[in-house]
């Protein structure tokens, strides 16, 4: 219905197309009779799509009949005249049109027309009024041009069916009607205004009898339909739109109530304007209201997301915060780690020099007690045998002395380059060239 709706300039466009191919052959054709069918098939066309349109061709074939002075023929376009001037919202003139036919002398086809005329012009009056008073007078006066027109149709016949489903419903017997009226949209060909005009009678019974869904089926149906053969005499479309507004979807309703009054001003209907005015402001109303509305909601909604924006820059400026003190303490944890490492490391060469230099103590203490262990025994054989002079000269010689002192600072030295091993190296940066040390190759 949406994609219909939004396509109305193409089906318009198609109809004007249409009824512009019928009025070129129209132009070729000198017999009036020939004439006369082609303003015909012109004015089908117009009476449901542009009023004032229908009602020039209806006055060319009131003028026709009058030269051909065919009863008949200015019967039949008083007719029409009296049906699209009801449709357009002059129900005096239709009245006055009905007054000048003289019903006795018409044939049965004619009277079939004047009847059902009869009806549509009742039920347009029904709508104009909209008064329950009125409303009861026009329904009567429809029983009796109902019953006026049954009478004369087979009562086989479609056109008949319709006519009693239409009585049915008028008396309260809405099942009933339902039941003939779906029969005959089973038969009814698709993509045309019958099909259309079933279609809207399907919805206005399943309403009284309060089924929503079949209702709002059937309203799409018709609505889709009439739309498509632009007929702009489309009741169907304002019903859908009310039915819509009631069942609260007021966007659709607005849109498809706009699109009804657009029809409306082209076919130029002050009936049909009429009918619009009592319901357009009210859901208009409702749609302003609920823009208006949608649209305080929207300010709201940009007030909360500014508030939420701002949260959100002081959330991410205090995570950025936080972020930057704990990449410092990574920082500051990783250099800690550094120092640790070192620190462990100078530890670990103190725990080895001390090891060295305590194994080497102990060494060379085990040594000096053999050798003062071996002095002594020394002496306390000389003494034993007498030999004071020998002993005399062992404690005065420095010999032994000096050798142990150089065996001391040699065992000295290799052991304090083994835990210091650059320790020269470094010490003759610290001097000048002339003045550095050597180590020997056996050292």
């Amino acid at each position: 219905m949406d994609k219909t709706i939004a396509d109305r300039a193409v089906y318009t466009a198609n109809k004007e197309k249409r009824i512009d191919s019928i009025k070129k052959i129209l132009k070729n054709q000198e017999a009036l009779e020939d004439q006369y069918r082609l303003n015909g098939d012109v004015i089908s066309e117009y009476q449901s799509f542009k009023c004032d349109s229908a009602l020039v061709y209806i006055e060319r074939n009131l003028q026709i009949a009058k030269d051909l002075k065919n009863t008949d023929y200015l019967d039949e376009s008083k007719l029409k005249l009296a049906f699209v001037s009801s449709m357009s919202g002059l129900f005096t003139q239709a009245a006055e049109i009905f007054q000048t036919i003289h019903y006795d002398s018409l044939p049965v086809h004619l009277k079939v027309l004047y009847w059902w005329s009869h009806i549509r012009y009742n039920e347009n009056l029904v709508k104009y009024t909209d008064s329950p008073k009125f409303e009861r007078v026009y329904a009567s006066e429809n029983k009796k041009s109902r019953d006026a027109l049954m009478s004369l149709l087979d009562p086989k016949g479609e056109m008949y069916l319709k006519e009693m489903a239409f009585k049915l419903k008028g008396d309260g017997d809405y099942a009933a009607s339902a039941k003939i009226q779906k029969d005959l949209f089973k038969t009814a060909e698709p993509n045309t205004h019958g099909y259309a005009m079933s279609a809207m009678g399907l919805a206005m019974v399943n309403k009284e009898l309060e089924n929503r869904e079949l209702e709002e089926k059937y309203l799409i149906l018709a609505a889709i339909t009439d739309t498509r053969l632009a007929i702009k005499e489309n009741e169907s479309l304002l019903t859908l739109a009310i039915h819509l507004y009631t069942n609260g979807d007021v966007n659709r309703a607005y849109n498809y109530v706009r699109a009804s009054l657009d029809d409306a001003n082209f076919y130029n209907s002050r009936f049909r304007n009429a009918v619009i005015a009592r319901t357009q402001p009210i859901i208009e109303a409702t749609y302003l209201a609920k823009i208006e509305q949608q649209r305080e909601n929207l300010h709201l909604y940009a007030l909360l997301i500014s508030v939420f924006a701002v949260v959100l820059i002081l959330s991410l400026y205090f995570l950025y915060r936080q972020i930057k003190v704990v990449s410092t303490a990574k920082k500051n944890l990783s250099l800690i780690n550094v120092q640790l490492i070192s620190v462990n490391h100078r530890l670990d060469e103190a725990n080895l020099i001390r090891e060295k230099y305590i194994g080497y103590y102990i060494n060379q203490c085990a040594v000096y007690l053999d050798k003062l262990d071996e002095y002594r025994r020394n002496v306390n054989r000389k003494i034993k045998a007498g030999q004071y002079e020998a002993l005399q000269k062992l404690t005065v010689s420095t010999t032994a002395l000096e050798k142990d002192a150089l065996e001391l600072y040699q065992d000295f030295d290799r052991t304090f380059l083994e835990v210091y091993p650059t320790f020269v190296d470094e010490l003759n940066l610290l001097l000048r060239e002339e003045e550095r040390f050597s180590l020997k190759k056996d050292n």
